[in-house]
């Protein structure tokens, strides 16, 4: 036991921290586009 957890859930976070570094790095590269589109547009958000 380490911290007291067992090794099964050290192995459990360490997936959950796999997983969602890739899906942040997506996330935020989906953000930033999307928010430079966003800059394009009139003061108020027009679509026009």
């Amino acid at each position: 036991m380490f911290f007291g957890l067992e090794w099964y859930w050290w192995l459990v976070i360490l997936a959950i921290l796999v997983i969602s570094v890739p899906l942040k790095v997506k996330f935020l590269k989906w953000w930033n586009k999307r928010s430079r589109k966003k800059e394009q547009h009139g003061k108020w958000g027009d679509d026009e």
